[in-house]
């Protein structure tokens, strides 16, 4: 199953990447203290509809049996 093994690996790039990127907004927000919600709402929010449609487009492609490589992911699990 090389090819499960391949797509999950890139999933959990994805997800790690993601997580560092709201942790680092959530730090944003708090060092200026709430004033960078500003900022950090549209992001976030951004970053969400991001997560969910990459997600949706990695899954179908996964079922075509396509390999895909999420945009701008962090490759920190080989």
């Amino acid at each position: 199953m090389p090819f499960a093994a391949d797509q999950a690996k890139e999933a959990l790039n994805f997800n790690i990447t993601l997580a560092i990127a709201f942790a680092v907004l959530v730090l944003f927000t708090i060092f200026t203290l709430g004033v960078g919600v500003l900022l950090t709402w549209p992001v976030g929010a951004i970053l969400c509809i991001a997560w969910i449609v990459l997600t949706i487009v990695a899954a179908i492609k996964a079922h075509e049996g396509t390999a895909y490589r999420y945009p701008f992911t962090l490759r920190l699990v080989n």
